[in-house]
Formats: C-alpha cells, sequence, structure tokens
C-alpha cells in the first residue's frame, strides 16, 4: 500500500511513518515543516525504498493536488494540525485555518483524486482526531464513539469541525473514510511543551515543574507507538465511515504522573534528587477538562487491537529516550518555550 501522511514530521505523524515503512508500506510524508514539525524524527526511514517527502501545506490545492498526481497513493492518514490546547487559547486562528480549513482543502483533493482514478472501493481517507472533541468526564463514565461531541476549547471545537466533515463527504460524496478519536499520546519525539517532555526537562534544569490548579485533571495515556499500530490496524481492517477509539487503558491524575517521572529520574540522577521538590502548582487554564477516558471496546472487539505498553513501562521508555537524545531536544526549547503548556 501507498500512503500518503499528512503532518508526518510531527509528533504521532512521524511515528506513523516509521511504523509504516517497517511494515512495507511506501510512504509519502506530506509536512509543511511548521514549529513542532522536525525531519529527524523520520530519519531512521528516510533512506527507505519507497519513502518521500513533499513540504507543502493542507491549505495549498494546487499543492495537494500535484502530489496526488505524482504519488498516486491508495490511502491518506491525516494527521496534519495544530494540537497544542494552550496555543489555541493564545491564537485560535492558527487551530481554524489547519484544522478546518485544512481538513476540507485535503479532502476536496482526495475526492478529485479518488474520482479521477474510478473510485477505486480500496481506497481509504483515514481521520485522526481526539477524545477532547467529547468534553469532559466526571469521576466515573468512559467516552464511547456514540458519546455527543461538547468541545471546549478552540483546539477541540476545531477537531470536532474536522471530523464532521469528513463524516459529511463519507455521506454526501461516497469517499471511503474511517475515522479514530485517541486519548494523551506520550513517548519519544514528543516537541517539548507538553505535560510530559515539560516535566523531564524542567526536572534535569532544575527549574520549576508547572502543575495546572491542585493537578487533579485525568487523562488515558497512550504510548505513541501503540498509537502508531493502532492506527495501521484501523486503515487496513477497519470498516468504511466507522470511527474508532483508541485508548491506552492507562488513567492517571496529572500530579500523579508528574511524581512518577520525578521517581524515574530520580533513579537516573539521585544527586539531583528528590526531583519533585520542583514541582509547582499554578493558575489553571480557562477551559480546562476535568477528566477523559476511552473505551476501547469496538477497536479491541471488532479488530482485535489494545496496547501493548503500560503507563510505567512507557514512561520508563521516554525518560530514557529524553536522556539519551539531547541532541534531538536541545535545540527545540526556544521554540517550546515561547509558549509552554503545563497539561492536556
Amino acid at each position: 500500500m501507498k500512503i500518503l501522511v499528512t503532518g508526518g514530521a510531527g509528533f504521532i505523524g512521524s511515528a506513523v511513518v516509521r511504523q509504516a515503512v517497517r511494515d512495507g508500506h511506501q510512504v509519502v510524508n506530506l509536512d509543511s515543516l511548521t514549529y513542532a514539525a522536525n525531519l529527524k524524527n523520520v530519519a531512521s526511514v528516510a533512506d527507505a525504498p519507497g519513502y518521500a517527502f513533499e513540504q507543502i501545506s493542507i491549505n495549498d490545492r494546487a499543492g495537494l493536488d500535484a502530489v496526488f498526481a505524482k504519488h498516486a497513493p491508495d490511502a491518506v492518514m491525516h494527521l496534519a494540525a495544530e494540537s497544542h490546547v494552550d496555543r489555541s487559547i493564545d491564537g485560535p486562528a492558527d487551530f481554524i485555518e489547519t484544522n478546518i480549513g485544512g481538513t476540507y482543502t485535503l479532502l476536496e483533493a482526495a475526492r478529485s483524486h479518488w474520482e479521477m482514478t474510478g473510485r477505486p472501493d480500496t481506497f481509504r481517507f483515514h481521520h485522526i482526531s481526539t477524545d477532547e472533541v467529547y468534553g469532559t468526564l466526571g469521576a466515573t463514565g468512559k467516552f464511547t464513539e456514540d458519546t455527543a461531541y461538547d468541545p471546549r476549547s478552540p483546539y477541540s471545537a476545531s477537531k470536532a469541525s474536522s471530523d464532521h466533515l469528513v463524516r459529511a463527504w463519507h455521506e454526501t460524496y461516497g469517499l471511503p473514510v474511517v475515522l479514530t478519536n485517541c486519548s494523551n499520546n506520550y513517548g519519544p519525539y514528543h516537541f517539548p511543551e507538553k505535560l510530559i517532555p515539560v516535566v523531564i526537562l524542567n526536572a534535569l534544569h532544575g527549574r520549576p515543574i508547572p502543575v495546572y490548579g491542585a493537578g487533579e485533571n485525568v487523562r488515558d495515556w497512550l504510548y505513541v507507538e501503540d498509537h502508531a499500530d493502532a492506527l495501521l490496524t484501523v486503515l487496513t481492517k477497519g470498516e468504511l465511515g466507522r470511527s474508532y477509539n483508541i485508548g491506552g487503558e492507562n488513567e492517571a491524575r496529572n500530579i500523579d504522573l508528574v511524581r512518577m517521572i520525578c521517581a524515574l529520574l530520580d533513579k537516573h540522577r539521585p544527586d539531583a534528587a528528590p526531583h519533585d521538590r520542583l514541582i509547582e502548582f499554578v493558575t489553571d487554564r480557562p477551559g480546562h477538562d476535568m477528566r477523559y477516558a476511552i473505551d476501547p471496546t469496538r477497536i479491541r472487539n471488532e479488530l482485535g487491537w489494545r496496547p501493548s505498553v503500560t503507563l510505567e513501562q512507557g514512561l520508563a521508555k521516554t525518560v530514557d529516550w529524553y536522556l539519551n537524545n539531547k541532541d534531538w531536544w536541545q535545540p527545540l526549547l526556544t521554540a517550546a518555550t515561547e509558549r509552554r503548556g503545563t497539561g492536556t
């Protein structure tokens, strides 16, 4: 299969690219290389047969048409998005332009390609979204694919809008689509503005570790390489027009997650222990959802997928990766601190 991956130089997109190449697929990596993208993320597969890179914005219709004509992909995996909630609060315009306008432009380019090639039944448009479109949960319950949308931030509202567009293009034009909504990702190559890399890097530098509110917000954590495997499973096995929720089955309060990371760093850097002394509670952000949790029954029962990495295992892998890859994250710290978030 030849897969066009949008946002393939970003955090989740690059994991998909690496996994797809390892699985033997041809990959066209399309990325505009905004601040959170990095071609070092895919350096390990850049010389692989069948890999190609195109630096194009998903808002560039002419550029997209040229890419579809040149590469004739069998499938699209759409991951390109503005994704940081804090940045969406500061400046929502980029999120509207990219996540809504860009998805529309990509859908139209994909539809044109699909129609010009005879509307093949084998074509797939896989839209990757977030559990944040569902809003917030109380102490109990989990999001299912039938949960009503209730986005609370400019980011989640823009992703909800893009989900609706993809479903509309399926119902109105017959475009063969599948959709996924995932829980919070973490792991290698995570841009240092999100909670886990912020905790690791601040702790390593002896800086305060900011935690919103009292740290009581709960998230379900999904190791990014597990997510990439799930996405390729949905692409190849998912039912057309169907949505699949992908969770890590690893719920944790933010404060507990931060303390777990600090404990790992205590083992690696005992001279600076205890790292949890650096925790600093800060003013909560506007509209901060209290709890997310995914019910993964559909993907488990219908496609036979479930996560393979526990939170404890994934955090240990992630901390080790950051300790061993200073050359990757050191140049990014300036860009990250322009607007550094403390949680999602």
